[in-house]
């Protein structure tokens, strides 16, 4: 009797062990297979990202490498057009000049050094237009703004707003003008551009210039969330704004 009571002891611990350790061994291997697939997905994340990474890298070295000899090639029709002022022009292309050779490779230049270059090559472009067009430029940035000298700001970001102004700005008309406004204040970068219409149909040239969508995909390529790009006209006036939050950009890149 004592031993057929010990049987049945044993098969019901062993039903009870079998009850409890099943569960916890189908438990302990789904949570590992999870463990095992959200490294594998982490993993693929992160090759992604790094592959998005060189993909950008690649499409903005290739927007550099375009985008200078374009500039070079309408800084020199600029000073060639108004030889009389060859000399201070000469000066503000020197400036140029040395930004696109010893700058222009850099992945970011300070905010200083990009609004020196953008000076210069407005006052190159001033050049194109008579004395007395109404060019309005200003500069609010912040001299003493803790990011000023930091090199944060894509060489030759600056460009395209700038050169689009002048090229399609009414140059003729007696209320003609161009408003070049550049500030820096809190955590952003901004530049607003500002011209009227002109009435007459720009001529379309073969390979004239970057475009608007390479523009836009490659402030996207180097700030991806950190910027606002718009562009609008109001009446007669056509007007493109850039913002660009170079706190955070500065952020995510020690992040990264």
């Amino acid at each position: 009797m004592k031993y057929l009571l010990l049987q049945i002891l044993i098969s019901n611990t062993f039903l009870i062990c079998s009850a409890i350790v099943l569960p916890v061994c189908v438990i302990l291997y789904l949570v590992f297979r999870l463990l095992k697939e959200r490294r594998q997905r982490i993993g693929h994340e992160e090759r992604y990202k790094e592959l998005e990474l060189k993909m950008q890298s690649m499409e903005v070295e290739n927007f550099k490498h375009k985008l200078n000899p374009h500039l070079f090639k309408n800084t020199l029709n600029s000073i060639q057009s108004h030889a009389y002022q060859t000399y201070y022009a000469l000066d503000k292309l020197s400036n140029v000049l040395d930004f696109i050779l010893y700058e222009s490779d850099s992945k970011y230049v300070s905010i200083k050094e990009e609004v020196d270059f953008a000076l210069s090559l407005i006052e190159i472009n001033r050049l194109k237009v008579s004395p007395l067009f109404d060019l309005r430029v200003k500069n609010k940035i912040n001299l003493n703004h803790p990011l000023y000298n930091e090199r944060l700001m894509a060489p030759l970001i600056t460009i395209d707003m700038i050169e689009n102004a002048f090229k399609h700005a009414d140059l003729q008309s007696s209320d003609a003008f161009i408003s070049i406004i550049f500030e820096l204040d809190s955590d952003d970068f901004k530049l607003t551009v500002s011209n009227k219409i002109s009435v007459k149909t720009p001529i379309k040239k073969d390979k004239s210039g970057f475009g608007k969508e390479s523009f836009k995909k490659r402030l996207a390529a180097t700030y991806q969330d950190n910027y606002k790009f718009d562009r609008f006209i109001e009446e007669d006036v056509y007007i493109t704004h850039l913002k660009i939050n170079i706190l955070e950009h500065k952020t995510q890149m020690f992040t990264a």
